[in-house]
């Protein structure tokens, strides 16, 4: 296997925003909604987010639920999934409550960044083990020096690494720009988006993919598996034509 198997999960307004004007964190989906994305994480090896994602919530989905921890335990997998921030700078705030979580985390940066600040990387063979394990001094257990194209990560590089690093299965959650940037490099297999019954607006408002865009006639095209309405919320489920 080259590259893992990727899926976007996102809760977005009926108008298609991810947050509002002033990107404070979305905290609009319901309960239900918390728990589909509880068993996408559940489902995966890693999960990756942007920096200004993390900046935003300041925390994390972690696994917290006896039975789909008792289904990892049983896949032979780690309580918790690898975190993976992708950022090109070095510097976070150390007081997030994320790097108290009891988590793996990692960070996906470019190899031409300036920064010098992070810790070496760990041997690939200490992958996978309990997360407690991964509880170091160290603010992140793994750096991935990806290679960068203009400026920007090249995501089959990336891709690549992960997968040797036994990543099979990746859920993403943001933000637009991460999202934009995967799905251009055709990486991306599948979306899950929350509908939730709320109209944000705002020509500054963050959607589910920014980034540049795409030309109609060069737009990702998608192919409904499933529509599933609970109580106010609408949950999609599209495969990407790759």
């Amino acid at each position: 296997m080259t590259e893992p198997h990727a899926t976007v999960i996102l809760a977005i307004s009926a108008d298609g925003k991810i947050a509002d004007a002033v990107r404070s964190p979305a905290r609009f989906g319901s309960a239900k909604d918390k728990a589909h994305l509880e068993q996408q994480v559940a489902a995966s090896d890693a999960v990756l987010f942007g920096n200004g994602t993390l900046q935003a919530y300041g925390t994390t989905m972690r696994v917290i639920s006896p039975e789909l921890l008792k289904q990892r335990e049983l896949q032979g997998k780690p309580p918790q999934p690898v975190q993976i921030v992708c950022s090109r700078s070095s510097q976070f705030d150390p007081n997030l409550r994320f790097f108290q979580q009891p988590v793996p985390r990692w960070l996906l940066t470019g190899q031409d960044s300036t920064e010098t600040a992070l810790p070496s990387p760990l041997p690939s063979s200490l992958f996978p083990l309990p997360s407690s394990f991964f509880l170091l001094p160290s603010m992140f257990d793994r750096i991935i020096y990806a290679k960068t194209a203009g400026g920007e990560i090249d995501w089959i590089d990336a891709f690549q690494q992960l997968a040797s690093l036994g990543i099979k299965r990746l859920a993403i959650l943001g933000g637009g720009k991460l999202v934009a940037s995967v799905l251009a490099a055709g990486l991306v297999d599948e979306l899950w988006l929350t509908v939730c019954p709320l109209i944000l607006g705002g020509a500054d408002a963050p959607t589910p993919v920014e980034g540049k865009g795409f030309l109609a006639d060069l737009a990702p095209k998608l192919e409904l598996l499933a529509v599933k309405q609970v109580g106010q919320e609408v949950f999609l489920h599209y495969r990407v034509d790759r």
